[in-house]
Protein backbone atom coordinates (compact mmCIF):
# COMPACT_ATOMS: atom_id res chain seq x y z
CA UNK A 1 0.00 0.00 0.00
CA UNK A 2 0.70 3.97 -0.44
CA UNK A 3 0.32 5.95 2.24
CA UNK A 4 -0.84 9.31 0.25
CA UNK A 5 -0.74 12.68 1.81
CA UNK A 6 -2.46 15.11 -0.50
CA UNK A 7 -4.67 17.61 -1.09
CA UNK A 8 -8.00 17.22 -2.28
CA UNK A 9 -10.74 14.70 -2.58
CA UNK A 10 -8.37 11.67 -3.37
CA UNK A 11 -11.04 10.44 -5.88
CA UNK A 12 -13.46 9.57 -3.58
CA UNK A 13 -16.74 11.25 -4.00
CA UNK A 14 -19.20 11.66 -1.11
CA UNK A 15 -22.84 12.92 -0.48
CA UNK A 16 -24.36 15.67 -0.20
CA UNK A 17 -28.21 17.26 0.58
CA UNK A 18 -29.57 19.14 -1.93
CA UNK A 19 -30.13 22.39 -1.06
CA UNK A 20 -33.04 23.31 -2.99
CA UNK A 21 -33.12 22.70 -7.31
CA UNK A 22 -32.07 26.36 -8.02
CA UNK A 23 -29.10 25.13 -7.12
CA UNK A 24 -26.35 24.56 -9.70
CA UNK A 25 -24.03 21.46 -9.26
CA UNK A 26 -21.17 23.73 -7.45
CA UNK A 27 -21.96 22.48 -4.14
CA UNK A 28 -19.42 19.29 -4.35
CA UNK A 29 -17.33 20.95 -7.31
CA UNK A 30 -16.68 23.77 -4.58
CA UNK A 31 -14.37 21.90 -2.33
CA UNK A 32 -12.12 21.28 -5.13
CA UNK A 33 -11.03 25.16 -5.81
CA UNK A 34 -9.19 25.45 -2.58
CA UNK A 35 -6.38 23.04 -3.34
CA UNK A 36 -6.44 23.94 -7.51
CA UNK A 37 -2.91 24.88 -8.64
CA UNK A 38 -2.63 26.67 -11.55
CA UNK A 39 -1.95 23.33 -14.06
CA UNK A 40 -3.62 20.66 -11.83
CA UNK A 41 -6.41 20.51 -8.83
CA UNK A 42 -4.32 18.83 -6.59
CA UNK A 43 -1.03 19.17 -4.87
CA UNK A 44 0.02 15.50 -4.04
CA UNK A 45 2.70 14.24 -1.65
CA UNK A 46 3.33 10.34 -1.74
CA UNK A 47 5.49 7.76 1.09
CA UNK A 48 5.50 4.44 0.15
CA UNK A 49 5.66 1.97 3.18
CA UNK A 50 4.52 -1.32 3.77
CA UNK A 51 1.62 -1.88 5.60
CA UNK A 52 0.22 -4.97 7.87
CA UNK A 53 -2.56 -6.81 5.77
CA UNK A 54 -5.48 -5.89 7.37
CA UNK A 55 -4.73 -2.17 6.89
CA UNK A 56 -3.98 -2.75 3.29
CA UNK A 57 -7.63 -5.08 2.61
CA UNK A 58 -9.31 -2.24 3.89
CA UNK A 59 -7.79 0.17 2.13
CA UNK A 60 -7.64 -1.55 -1.14
CA UNK A 61 -11.93 -1.19 -1.30
CA UNK A 62 -11.38 2.37 -1.16
CA UNK A 63 -10.54 4.13 -4.62
CA UNK A 64 -8.22 7.08 -4.51
CA UNK A 65 -6.29 8.55 -7.59
CA UNK A 66 -3.95 11.04 -7.85
CA UNK A 67 -3.53 12.97 -11.03
CA UNK A 68 -0.21 14.11 -12.57
CA UNK A 69 1.84 16.08 -10.38
CA UNK A 70 2.53 19.47 -11.26
CA UNK A 71 4.49 22.46 -9.94
CA UNK A 72 1.97 24.98 -8.06
CA UNK A 73 2.62 28.80 -9.49
CA UNK A 74 0.04 30.89 -8.04
CA UNK A 75 -1.75 30.77 -3.99
CA UNK A 76 -5.43 29.96 -3.78
CA UNK A 77 -7.59 30.20 -0.93
CA UNK A 78 -7.31 28.32 1.76
CA UNK A 79 -9.69 26.21 3.42
CA UNK A 80 -10.27 26.78 7.06
CA UNK A 81 -12.04 25.01 9.79
CA UNK A 82 -14.48 27.86 10.65
CA UNK A 83 -18.17 25.76 10.87
CA UNK A 84 -20.17 28.47 12.53
CA UNK A 85 -19.28 31.04 9.60
CA UNK A 86 -19.58 28.32 6.75
CA UNK A 87 -23.21 27.58 8.60
CA UNK A 88 -23.83 31.56 8.24
CA UNK A 89 -23.42 31.28 4.77
CA UNK A 90 -25.23 28.33 4.14
CA UNK A 91 -28.07 29.90 6.17
CA UNK A 92 -27.65 33.10 3.75
CA UNK A 93 -27.93 31.52 1.00
CA UNK A 94 -30.89 29.36 1.45
CA UNK A 95 -32.61 33.28 1.40
CA UNK A 96 -31.45 34.03 -1.86
CA UNK A 97 -32.93 30.71 -3.32
CA UNK A 98 -35.69 30.75 -1.50
CA UNK A 99 -36.53 34.34 -2.81
CA UNK A 100 -35.30 32.78 -6.71
CA UNK A 101 -37.88 29.90 -6.32
CA UNK A 102 -40.50 32.71 -5.16
CA UNK A 103 -40.13 34.92 -7.82
CA UNK A 104 -40.31 31.89 -10.49
CA UNK A 105 -43.60 31.04 -8.96
CA UNK A 106 -45.08 34.29 -8.98
CA UNK A 107 -44.02 34.90 -12.60
CA UNK A 108 -45.30 31.84 -13.86
CA UNK A 109 -49.04 33.47 -13.65
CA UNK A 110 -47.72 35.62 -16.66
CA UNK A 111 -45.35 33.59 -18.51
CA UNK A 112 -44.27 29.91 -19.80
CA UNK A 113 -41.80 28.22 -17.76
CA UNK A 114 -39.58 27.87 -20.45
CA UNK A 115 -39.26 32.15 -20.96
CA UNK A 116 -39.26 32.24 -17.04
CA UNK A 117 -35.81 29.81 -17.47
CA UNK A 118 -34.67 31.52 -20.01
CA UNK A 119 -34.67 34.74 -18.56
CA UNK A 120 -32.69 33.42 -15.85
CA UNK A 121 -30.29 31.08 -17.85
CA UNK A 122 -29.32 34.44 -19.47
CA UNK A 123 -28.71 36.55 -16.32
CA UNK A 124 -26.54 33.25 -15.11
CA UNK A 125 -24.51 33.60 -18.88
CA UNK A 126 -24.08 37.24 -18.39
CA UNK A 127 -22.88 36.89 -14.88
CA UNK A 128 -20.75 34.60 -16.52
CA UNK A 129 -19.15 36.20 -19.24
CA UNK A 130 -16.03 37.21 -17.97
CA UNK A 131 -14.80 33.78 -17.37
CA UNK A 132 -16.14 33.16 -21.51
CA UNK A 133 -13.22 35.85 -22.71
CA UNK A 134 -10.20 34.05 -24.13
CA UNK A 135 -6.68 35.71 -23.19
CA UNK A 136 -8.28 37.20 -19.91
CA UNK A 137 -6.98 35.97 -16.55
CA UNK A 138 -10.70 34.77 -15.77
CA UNK A 139 -11.07 32.01 -18.96
CA UNK A 140 -12.01 29.40 -17.68
CA UNK A 141 -13.43 27.55 -20.80
CA UNK A 142 -10.35 24.77 -21.27
CA UNK A 143 -12.00 21.50 -20.25
CA UNK A 144 -10.87 17.81 -20.99
CA UNK A 145 -14.30 16.80 -20.49
CA UNK A 146 -16.91 18.97 -23.16
CA UNK A 147 -19.56 16.15 -22.98
CA UNK A 148 -20.02 15.58 -19.78
CA UNK A 149 -20.05 19.73 -19.44
CA UNK A 150 -23.07 19.35 -21.78
CA UNK A 151 -25.13 16.68 -20.36
CA UNK A 152 -24.57 18.39 -16.90
CA UNK A 153 -25.66 21.74 -18.59
CA UNK A 154 -29.11 20.10 -19.83
CA UNK A 155 -29.91 18.27 -16.47
CA UNK A 156 -29.65 21.21 -14.43
CA UNK A 157 -31.97 22.94 -17.32
CA UNK A 158 -34.49 20.02 -17.19
CA UNK A 159 -34.37 20.24 -13.54
CA UNK A 160 -35.03 24.17 -13.10
CA UNK A 161 -37.24 24.11 -16.12
CA UNK A 162 -39.48 21.16 -14.82
CA UNK A 163 -39.84 22.70 -11.17
CA UNK A 164 -40.62 25.81 -12.34
CA UNK A 165 -43.62 24.35 -14.49
CA UNK A 166 -44.77 22.99 -11.11
CA UNK A 167 -44.84 25.57 -9.18
CA UNK A 168 -47.58 27.08 -11.80
CA UNK A 169 -49.93 23.84 -10.35
CA UNK A 170 -48.66 23.76 -6.71
CA UNK A 171 -48.26 25.59 -3.58
CA UNK A 172 -44.73 26.48 -3.05
CA UNK A 173 -44.20 24.49 0.24
CA UNK A 174 -45.12 21.60 -1.12
CA UNK A 175 -42.97 21.44 -4.42
CA UNK A 176 -39.97 22.54 -2.35
CA UNK A 177 -40.45 19.73 0.43
CA UNK A 178 -41.03 17.42 -2.24
CA UNK A 179 -37.89 18.18 -4.50
CA UNK A 180 -35.68 17.81 -1.66
CA UNK A 181 -36.02 14.17 -2.12
CA UNK A 182 -32.84 14.42 -5.04
CA UNK A 183 -30.24 12.53 -1.84
CA UNK A 184 -32.52 9.85 -2.34
CA UNK A 185 -31.80 9.96 -6.26
CA UNK A 186 -28.32 10.10 -6.02
CA UNK A 187 -27.78 7.24 -3.07
CA UNK A 188 -29.30 5.19 -5.69
CA UNK A 189 -27.33 6.52 -8.67
CA UNK A 190 -23.87 6.60 -7.43
CA UNK A 191 -24.38 2.86 -7.13
CA UNK A 192 -24.46 2.68 -10.90
CA UNK A 193 -22.26 5.32 -11.81
CA UNK A 194 -19.88 6.05 -8.98
CA UNK A 195 -19.67 2.42 -8.19
CA UNK A 196 -20.12 3.58 -4.73
CA UNK A 197 -20.92 0.89 -1.69
CA UNK A 198 -24.31 1.53 0.20
CA UNK A 199 -25.13 0.35 3.47
CA UNK A 200 -28.56 -0.92 5.01
CA UNK A 201 -28.85 2.00 7.34
CA UNK A 202 -28.72 4.59 4.33
CA UNK A 203 -31.14 2.13 2.62
CA UNK A 204 -33.44 2.78 5.67
CA UNK A 205 -32.79 6.65 5.59
CA UNK A 206 -33.50 6.79 1.64
CA UNK A 207 -37.16 4.14 2.28
CA UNK A 208 -37.82 6.74 5.27
CA UNK A 209 -37.56 9.57 2.78
CA UNK A 210 -39.48 8.56 0.23
CA UNK A 211 -42.83 7.72 3.08
CA UNK A 212 -42.28 11.40 3.21
CA UNK A 213 -42.72 11.70 -0.26
CA UNK A 214 -46.03 9.63 0.01
CA UNK A 215 -47.50 11.23 2.71
CA UNK A 216 -46.84 14.79 0.85
CA UNK A 217 -48.48 13.47 -2.38
CA UNK A 218 -51.24 11.17 -0.98
CA UNK A 219 -51.21 8.99 -4.20
CA UNK A 220 -54.94 7.26 -4.97
CA UNK A 221 -56.76 10.47 -3.06
CA UNK A 222 -58.49 13.05 -3.90
CA UNK A 223 -55.68 15.45 -2.45
CA UNK A 224 -53.20 13.99 -5.47
CA UNK A 225 -52.34 16.77 -7.84
CA UNK A 226 -51.19 15.27 -10.99
CA UNK A 227 -48.55 18.06 -11.26
CA UNK A 228 -46.88 16.65 -7.52
CA UNK A 229 -45.08 14.68 -10.45
CA UNK A 230 -42.97 17.39 -11.74
CA UNK A 231 -40.80 18.31 -8.65
CA UNK A 232 -40.06 14.39 -7.89
CA UNK A 233 -38.87 14.42 -11.95
CA UNK A 234 -36.87 17.87 -11.26
CA UNK A 235 -35.31 16.17 -7.92
CA UNK A 236 -33.73 13.01 -10.17
CA UNK A 237 -32.39 15.76 -12.94
CA UNK A 238 -30.81 17.50 -10.02
CA UNK A 239 -29.32 14.09 -8.67
CA UNK A 240 -28.18 13.36 -11.91
CA UNK A 241 -26.43 16.81 -12.16
CA UNK A 242 -25.03 15.93 -8.56
CA UNK A 243 -23.72 12.83 -10.14
CA UNK A 244 -22.01 14.51 -13.19
CA UNK A 245 -20.35 17.09 -10.85
CA UNK A 246 -18.59 14.01 -9.15
CA UNK A 247 -17.64 12.49 -11.89
CA UNK A 248 -15.78 15.47 -13.20
CA UNK A 249 -14.37 16.75 -9.66
CA UNK A 250 -10.83 15.92 -9.69
CA UNK A 251 -10.52 17.64 -13.07
CA UNK A 252 -12.83 20.66 -13.74
CA UNK A 253 -12.55 23.90 -11.99
CA UNK A 254 -16.24 25.14 -10.22
CA UNK A 255 -15.64 28.20 -12.50
CA UNK A 256 -15.49 26.07 -15.56
CA UNK A 257 -18.45 23.66 -14.56
CA UNK A 258 -20.54 26.39 -13.79
CA UNK A 259 -19.61 29.02 -17.01
CA UNK A 260 -20.03 25.49 -19.27
CA UNK A 261 -23.38 25.44 -17.53
CA UNK A 262 -24.63 28.69 -18.35
CA UNK A 263 -23.61 28.49 -21.90
CA UNK A 264 -25.55 25.04 -22.38
CA UNK A 265 -28.30 26.06 -20.22
CA UNK A 266 -29.10 29.35 -22.35
CA UNK A 267 -28.34 27.69 -25.75
CA UNK A 268 -30.76 24.62 -25.40
CA UNK A 269 -33.96 26.92 -24.00
CA UNK A 270 -33.30 29.65 -26.79
CA UNK A 271 -33.54 27.25 -29.14
CA UNK A 272 -37.11 26.29 -27.60
CA UNK A 273 -38.12 30.18 -27.16
CA UNK A 274 -39.75 31.18 -30.81
CA UNK A 275 -42.32 28.01 -29.78
CA UNK A 276 -43.73 29.46 -26.44
CA UNK A 277 -42.81 33.17 -27.06
CA UNK A 278 -44.48 35.91 -24.78
CA UNK A 279 -43.94 39.68 -24.98
CA UNK A 280 -42.13 39.77 -21.32
CA UNK A 281 -43.63 43.55 -19.63
CA UNK A 282 -40.68 45.65 -18.23
CA UNK A 283 -42.17 44.26 -14.69
CA UNK A 284 -41.53 40.79 -15.84
CA UNK A 285 -38.11 41.45 -17.12
CA UNK A 286 -37.47 42.70 -13.72
CA UNK A 287 -38.32 39.75 -11.88
CA UNK A 288 -36.82 37.84 -14.05
CA UNK A 289 -33.47 39.08 -13.62
CA UNK A 290 -34.16 38.82 -9.79
CA UNK A 291 -34.55 35.74 -10.25
CA UNK A 292 -30.86 34.66 -12.08
CA UNK A 293 -29.19 37.69 -9.77
CA UNK A 294 -30.73 35.32 -6.45
CA UNK A 295 -29.76 32.20 -7.69
CA UNK A 296 -26.41 33.11 -8.79
CA UNK A 297 -25.78 35.09 -5.41
CA UNK A 298 -27.02 31.88 -3.59
CA UNK A 299 -24.84 29.58 -5.62
CA UNK A 300 -21.81 31.11 -4.98
CA UNK A 301 -22.60 31.90 -1.84
CA UNK A 302 -22.22 28.09 -1.24
CA UNK A 303 -19.23 28.12 -2.76
CA UNK A 304 -17.39 30.67 0.07
CA UNK A 305 -19.92 28.16 2.69
CA UNK A 306 -17.35 25.06 1.77
CA UNK A 307 -14.22 26.81 2.33
CA UNK A 308 -15.08 26.72 6.41
CA UNK A 309 -17.01 23.13 6.91
CA UNK A 310 -17.41 19.86 5.53
CA UNK A 311 -20.65 19.71 3.66
CA UNK A 312 -21.81 16.93 6.10
CA UNK A 313 -21.95 19.71 8.73
CA UNK A 314 -23.38 22.70 6.88
CA UNK A 315 -26.17 20.62 4.51
CA UNK A 316 -27.99 20.04 7.61
CA UNK A 317 -28.73 24.01 7.49
CA UNK A 318 -30.07 23.87 4.24
CA UNK A 319 -32.98 22.94 4.83
CA UNK A 320 -33.86 26.24 6.39
CA UNK A 321 -35.01 27.17 2.94
CA UNK A 322 -38.56 25.50 3.40
CA UNK A 323 -38.82 27.73 6.60
CA UNK A 324 -38.07 30.40 3.83
CA UNK A 325 -40.36 29.82 0.94
CA UNK A 326 -43.37 28.72 3.54
CA UNK A 327 -43.02 31.86 5.16
CA UNK A 328 -42.88 33.68 1.54
CA UNK A 329 -45.31 31.47 0.43
CA UNK A 330 -47.82 32.57 2.77
CA UNK A 331 -47.10 36.27 2.80
CA UNK A 332 -47.34 36.64 -1.34
CA UNK A 333 -49.40 33.30 -2.47
CA UNK A 334 -51.27 33.37 1.44
CA UNK A 335 -50.42 29.28 0.88
CA UNK A 336 -50.78 27.40 4.38
CA UNK A 337 -48.89 24.48 4.41
CA UNK A 338 -51.51 21.32 5.47
CA UNK A 339 -50.26 18.91 8.24
CA UNK A 340 -49.57 16.66 5.47
CA UNK A 341 -47.15 18.69 3.95
CA UNK A 342 -45.34 19.70 6.63
CA UNK A 343 -45.62 15.38 8.35
CA UNK A 344 -44.00 14.36 5.29
CA UNK A 345 -41.54 16.97 4.75
CA UNK A 346 -40.47 16.04 8.47
CA UNK A 347 -39.81 12.28 7.46
CA UNK A 348 -37.77 13.94 4.27
CA UNK A 349 -35.56 16.18 6.30
CA UNK A 350 -35.01 13.40 8.83
CA UNK A 351 -33.93 11.26 5.66
CA UNK A 352 -31.75 13.89 4.47
CA UNK A 353 -29.84 14.51 8.57
CA UNK A 354 -29.78 10.51 8.99
CA UNK A 355 -27.90 10.54 5.37
CA UNK A 356 -25.17 13.13 6.37
CA UNK A 357 -24.29 11.99 9.56
CA UNK A 358 -23.44 8.45 8.25
CA UNK A 359 -21.70 10.14 5.68
CA UNK A 360 -19.66 12.30 8.38
CA UNK A 361 -18.88 9.13 10.25
CA UNK A 362 -17.83 7.19 6.93
CA UNK A 363 -15.84 10.05 6.52
CA UNK A 364 -14.16 9.68 9.80
CA UNK A 365 -13.45 5.92 9.75
CA UNK A 366 -11.69 6.13 6.02
CA UNK A 367 -9.50 9.04 7.93
CA UNK A 368 -9.11 7.14 10.86
CA UNK A 369 -7.88 4.03 8.55
CA UNK A 370 -5.35 5.64 6.28
CA UNK A 371 -3.98 7.30 9.39
CA UNK A 372 -3.33 3.81 10.90
CA UNK A 373 0.63 3.74 11.97
CA UNK A 374 2.20 0.52 10.41
CA UNK A 375 4.16 -1.97 13.09
CA UNK A 376 6.62 -1.69 10.37
CA UNK A 377 7.42 1.79 10.32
Amino acid sequence: MQVRLYCGRGGRSRLLTHIGVPFSGIVLAAELAFCRTADSPYFAFEIAVTPPPAVAARLDSVPLSLPARTSATRKVPARTDRPFKGIALILLSTVFLGTSDVTAKYLSSSLPSIEIAWIRFLVFALIMTPAMLPGTPLFALRSSRPGLHVLRGAALLGSSLIFITGLGFLPIAEASATSFVSPLFVTALSIAFLGERVGMRRWIATAVGLAGVFIILRPGTSAFHPAAVFPIVSALAWAGTLILTRMMSGSERPVTVMTYSSIVGVAIVSALMPFVWVTPSWHDIMFGILIGVASTVGQWIVVLAFRYGDASVLAPFSYTQLLWVSVLGFLIFGEVPDRWTILGAGFIVASGLYTAHRERIRRSQLLDVASEPSPNA
